[in-house]
């Protein structure tokens, strides 16, 4: 079964380059973003892989639970940042935002 496990993490790390790709080189803040939030989201379900090939799934489940929490804060700050910066909508005018209520 940890052959099984292992064989998982190993296609998931394959999976996380993809992003690792999309999150270098995407052509707008929301594609980099994104790819952030993939790769945090591959990273606990990675965590809790490798719980159960050490079968000690308690200890990182508690790890993957306080990534993830860091991951969800770090992608809000991350996008709260690219609303206030100027050009984060490219094809949305610098006055249709302020009507909407954006800045």
């Amino acid at each position: 079964m940890q052959g099984f496990f292992l064989g998982c993490g190993i296609f998931l790390s394959l999976l996380m380059f993809l992003s690792l790709v999309r999150t270098v080189a995407g052509p707008t803040a929301v594609d980099r973003l994104v790819g952030a939030n993939a790769i945090g989201s591959k990273t606990v379900v990675l965590l809790i892989l490798i719980g159960l090939i050490y079968e000690r799934v308690d200890m990182f489940v508690d790890i993957a639970l306080a990534y993830s929490l860091l991951n969800f804060i770090a992608v809000l700050a991350a996008a709260r940042y690219f609303q206030k910066r100027k050009g984060f909508m490219p094809g949305v005018p610098q006055e249709k935002r302020r009507e909407d209520g954006s800045r």
